[in-house]
């Protein structure tokens, strides 16, 4: 089974998880990510883009709508819109928070399940609330795969503990060991 896409979500402390997490995914896994950080209407239009991509070689970049989705990069939703997967392609929205959030983790995470169901996986990090847990459970629910940082090891614990509230059988790692799951769960799909 191949993997079409990895999501993201993280809020409180995410910036340091994104940047360890991205820093352990191995280069030779092309697998697009996208991701949805909780940040404020206010925050740098490139600010998260430029951190992270000091921490990586792959290609940063915040989605502007319409981007199609390139193997190997990092996008990343930008500052009060909301991020939607289309197969192929990305879209923005501005419509109402979801969890008091936009960008929302719920609405990557769906949007992600349903134009590639069981392609999907779906990575739930530090954060103060539980958006991202009914995102979570829809990915698992069309076949995708569900990993959750250890909340003994997330900044804020909530969003950790809902995402597994959502999906107990999801994989619980800590920050340094989700990059090379990553790599296991993609290439052990793409030679089954």
């Amino acid at each position: 089974m191949s993997r079409d896409l990895i999501v993201i979500g993280a809020s409180w402390g995410g910036l340091d998880a994104l940047r360890r997490l991205l820093a352990s995914v191995p280069d030779e896994l092309d697998v697009p990510i996208a991701i949805a950080q909780h940040r404020a209407a206010g925050s740098p239009e490139r600010g998260l883009e430029s951190v992270l991509q000091r921490a990586i070689s792959r290609p940063v970049r915040d989605v502007a709508d319409k981007d199609p989705i390139e193997r190997s990069h990092v996008f990343v939703a930008p500052p009060d819109y909301h991020l939607l997967v289309e197969r192929g392609s990305f879209a923005l929205s501005t419509d109402a928070r979801v969890r008091y959030a936009r960008p929302s983790i719920d609405v990557l995470f769906e949007s992600a399940a349903d134009a590639y169901g069981e392609g999907v996986i779906g990575v739930v990090l530090t954060g103060s609330n539980d958006d991202g847990a009914a995102g979570l459970r829809l990915i698992v629910a069309r076949g995708g795969v569900a990993i959750v940082q250890d909340p003994d090891t997330a900044e804020r614990r909530e969003l950790p503990d809902a995402a597994l509230a959502a999906v107990p059988q999801a994989a619980v790692l800590a920050l340094d060991e989700i990059g090379p799951y990553l790599a296991t769960v993609c290439f052990a799909g793409s030679s089954a």
